[in-house]
């Protein structure tokens, strides 16, 4: 088991349990408390609700690391504010000089506005309890990865770096357009099926506009697990999947399945698709919530041609070629289906919170896995994509660990990549990291970008 403990994987249980479980309204977050005894910790509550934690070490070396955390289901308290992925990484950082700090933010879901406002409070009141650092780095994995690469776009000033980890790095409005890709495909394919068991609900599913999460999520899920039944419709699951694109490479702990080996790698596959069926036909739903609307589109979109630049687009003619379907035929539907167009005013909220121009004024280091089956390899590209184009890439570095799972970094390589970053503000180059530390990978490209270097590009 590799030692990691984020936030994000409540959602393994979520996702596990998502059509039979209530959803109340999320209790308090309970303050948060300070376990290392050889530290200055203060904590407390802000107020909007969010609580905070900073520790400082007694021989500080005059560097805060700012951590974001991870999404935490909308209907579920946020824990209290923690300042590190985990705790055995933040002891050896504070034993090492580091002074850390983090907030649980003011709610939990999708908080990324409060998230950008929560954090830079934070900065405020370390400043005034603890004085100017010499310099501070935002940090955070996943949701936290996003907001990190958000505060150095908003605050350049107030930071000398940034190490998102597996951070959403497309964006807000290429991650939900994204997540339609999917949706559709799975929605308008499987009702096509010859089978009622898959059709029916299917049908039924809701992609905007989601008016009961915890239905929509169970006919999904209905839908998806009826399909896998058959060649057809795992044939059909394998073209929605390549049209985000899933990875097929999922369990950790296991061999990346051969290139040839085409029931292993859509098995894999397969399961990371049930993993993404609660975001994308429940949580969804939150997101609407608070942009005021649906924030996605698909207008315009030519899902051969997403097909064709897919990194899984083999598996999907293999499979085909093992049915009476075409794939032909089945992209057709795709492209008469009856699309889904945006509420611009809840795809400005979406913009604003957040996405990137790339003009990137601090060095930023991002690392992911090669196989994440939530937040996609893909979104590095994007990412670099944005800063190339506004002329920053040499403030840019992207480290990848080539293993399958969302975050699942090791402590070891959380802090190699760290020291990437400080032998970077250090010396003004980036360093080589060691050999074997990390993998020589270049992500597939991500089908759907949204970025801001390029505003009229997309828009």
């Amino acid at each position: 088991m590799l030692p990691v403990r984020l936030r994000v994987r409540l959602v393994g249980v979520v996702v596990a349990a998502i059509a039979v479980t209530g959803a109340g309204a999320p209790a308090l977050a309970a303050p948060p408390t300070c376990t290392n005894p050889s530290v200055a910790c203060v904590t407390g509550v802000a107020g909007d609700g969010s609580t905070f934690k900073a520790e400082v070490p007694h021989e500080w070396n005059g560097t805060l690391l700012l951590y974001s955390h991870g999404y935490v289901p909308f209907f579920l308290p946020n824990p209290p504010a923690d300042d590190a992925a985990n705790r055995a990484v933040a002891d050896r950082l504070l034993g090492e000089g580091f002074a850390l700090a983090g907030s649980s933010y003011a709610s939990s879901g999708w908080a990324v506005e409060d998230a950008l406002r929560d954090q830079i409070d934070l900065l405020d009141r370390f400043r005034r309890r603890f004085g100017k650092p010499r310099r501070t780095i935002a940090w955070g994995t996943s949701m936290g990865g996003m907001v990190t690469a958000g505060l150095v776009q908003r605050h350049p000033r107030r930071f000398d770096g940034a190490l998102p980890m597996c951070g959403i790095l497309g964006g807000a409005v290429a991650l939900w357009n994204q997540n339609l890709d999917l949706q559709y495909a799975l929605k308008t394919l499987l009702s096509a099926s010859p089978d009622p068991a898959v059709s029916v609900p299917a049908s039924q599913l809701q992609l905007v506009h989601i008016t009961d999460w915890q239905a929509n999520v169970a006919l999904a899920n209905a839908a998806v697990t009826a399909a896998a039944a058959t060649r057809e419709g795992r044939a059909r699951l394998a073209l929605a999947a390549a049209l985000f694109p899933l990875p097929d490479w999922y369990d950790v702990g296991t061999e990346r399945p051969a290139p040839e080996d085409h029931e292993a790698r859509l098995q894999q596959q397969l399961k990371a698709l049930q993993f993404q069926l609660a975001f994308i036909f429940g949580f969804r739903s939150e997101v609407e919530q608070r942009a005021g609307g649906n924030p996605s589109w698909n207008v315009g979109v030519d899902y051969g041609r997403l097909l064709g630049r897919s990194a899984s687009r083999d598996l999907v003619f293999a499979l085909y070629r093992e049915t009476d379907l075409d794939v032909r035929r089945d992209l057709r539907l795709l492209a008469r289906g009856a699309r889904v167009r945006a509420d611009l005013s809840a795809t400005g909220y979406l913009i604003r919170n957040v996405v990137y121009d790339g003009r990137i004024r601090v060095p930023v280091l991002t690392v992911h896995t090669t196989a994440d089956g939530l937040v996609v390899s893909p979104h590095e590209g994007a990412y670099r994509d944005a800063v190339r184009r506004a002329g920053r890439a040499g403030l840019l570095k992207q480290l990848y660990v080539d293993r399958p799972g969302h975050c699942t970094f090791t402590d070891d390589e959380t802090l190699a990549a760290l020291d990437v970053l400080l032998d970077r503000l250090d010396s003004g180059h980036w360093p080589r990291p060691a050999a074997g530390e990390f993998a020589d990978y270049d992500p597939p490209p991500f089908l759907r970008p949204f970025d801001l270097a390029w505003p009229f590009r997309r828009w």
